[in-house]
């Protein structure tokens, strides 16, 4: 079967994850940890060059995490590109990235914000930190206001701002969500739509998306076509006859 093109529509955030190549390596990932900060500078720079909106970024032994809405459908293959060049160098190493990235489309309003809160609870969740803030090479920082620096080369979803009408409101009500943390089932649900590259979302969501993806932004259904009875003789369901 071929391979489907990565997802995409036009003003849409995406939650896109590649992981590292060998970052079970003990000497591999002490070489990729001195290049965290030079990641998210890389990161931010290559966005900026293909006009795409950085809403959250993470980066752990596993891999390279963000929020964003790309410019056009290449924009962020080439901006993990551009980061793959920079460590492959460093590290004198081939491809440091394990095959393509995954990508979902999240619904605004309902899973944005989850798939924020997911991405900088990534450390939380390798054990790295127990708390997702003091993590230095992430944009949660920048959200609950305890690391401005980081703040450098982001723009903060809409979805975000909604969180309170100051930035101390914002900051505040951001951290508590980020602190409890998504419910499994969500955590559960969203990964899987990042796994199979997937829109993220209710039926009306995906609906709609659908008429403005690239590809159809759902999994076809398994199995056979339901069949009816039309006139004498059984046909699809899907098929209309005169």
């Amino acid at each position: 079967m071929a391979r489907l093109p990565r997802l995409y529509a036009e003003g849409f955030a995406q939650l896109a994850q590649a992981q590292f190549t060998h970052n079970n390596d003990a000497v591999v990932r002490q070489l990729l940890e001195r290049q965290f900060a030079d990641i998210g500078r890389w990161l931010r720079l290559a966005l900026a060059d293909t006009d795409t909106l950085l809403h959250g970024w993470v980066v752990t032994h596993s891999g390279l995490t963000l929020l964003a809405t790309p410019g056009d459908s290449t924009s962020l293959a080439r901006g993990f590109q551009q980061v793959g060049r920079h460590l492959a160098s460093r590290l004198q190493a081939g491809g440091v990235f394990d095959g393509r990235f995954h990508s979902t489309i999240p619904q605004p309003q309902r899973w944005l914000l989850p798939c924020l809160i997911w991405l900088e609870r990534q450390p939380v969740r390798e054990g790295l930190v127990p708390d997702a803030e003091t993590w230095r090479w992430s944009s949660a920082g920048a959200h609950t206001g305890s690391l401005g620096a980081s703040a450098v080369g982001l723009h903060p979803h809409t979805d975000y701002w909604s969180c309170g009408n100051t930035p101390f409101d914002r900051q505040a009500i951001y951290r508590k969500l980020l602190q409890e943390g998504n419910a499994s089932s969500q955590d559960a649900k969203l990964e899987a739509c990042l796994r199979g590259q997937w829109g993220l979302g209710d039926d009306v969501f995906l609906t709609e998306l659908a008429k403005l993806a690239n590809r159809r932004v759902h999994p076809e259904r398994r199995g056979r076509p339901k069949k009816v009875i039309v006139g004498t003789g059984l046909v699809p369901e899907t098929v209309v006859r005169p």
